[in-house]
Formats: C-alpha cells, sequence, structure tokens
C-alpha cells in the first residue's frame, strides 16, 4: 500500500551535520504521521522525530535543540536535518509512516559519526 525509501545515510565527523530524506510512494493520502526511528547496535529501536498532519513534532530528549523534521507535502517527502553530530547518533536510521490502520517502515539508511 505504502513504500517507504530512505537517502541520506554517510559517514560523517563529530559535530557535522547531515539530511535525511524519505520518500513515501503509494496509497499515501491517508497517512497521519511521518518520521524517524533509530536502531543503534545491541539496542532497541527508539523515537528520533515525528511530524503530524497539522504540523506537531515529536522529538527524543537526546536530539532536541539539535535535530529538526520537516516535510514537503507536494512531494510526500519528510526530512531529518542532523546537526552538532556525536557518536552516539551512531545507527541506522528508518522512515516511518502511519495512518488509521496501518504502519509503514523503510529500509534503513546508516549514519555513522566517527572521526
Amino acid at each position: 500500500q505504502v513504500q517507504l525509501v530512505e537517502s541520506g545515510g554517510d559517514l560523517v565527523q563529530p559535530g557535522g551535520s547531515l539530511r535525511l530524506s524519505c520518500a513515501a510512494s503509494g496509497s499515501t493520502y491517508a497517512l497521519n504521521v511521518m518520521g524517524w526511528f533509530r536502531q543503534a547496535p545491541g539496542k532497541e529501536r527508539e523515537l528520533v522525530a515525528t511530524l503530524t498532519r497539522t504540523l506537531v513534532t515529536n522529538y527524543a530528549h537526546s536530539v532536541k535543540g539539535r535535530f529538526i523534521i520537516s516535510r514537503d507535502n507536494a512531494k510526500n517527502t519528510v526530512y531529518l536535518q542532523m546537526n552538532s553530530l556525536n557518536p552516539d547518533d551512531t545507527a541506522v536510521y528508518y522512515c516511518y509512516a502511519r495512518e488509521s490502520l496501518s504502519d509503514y517502515w523503510g529500509q534503513g539508511t546508516q549514519v555513522t559519526v566517527s572521526s
């Protein structure tokens, strides 16, 4: 029904910035929430940021003030601007979308923060 494709993951130095993109395709008209989760090795998947259809945002405490989630509604695309990156941000980042009855996930994109 809905497909999500992430891009933008890379190797970046501490203090650097990176922007992730997630393009949604298929039956996207009923999507209420889009956002990002991440999973580091040996840890559970955790919420990073979400953005609702009414533009309400939700951020993990660890990224508040550093990351910004935004969207281009015409393109069904969400972005995650990541600033002041540190090694604790190293993880696979997954795009997420939700409608009333279903959740959708992208395949993940690797972000590595290391000097």
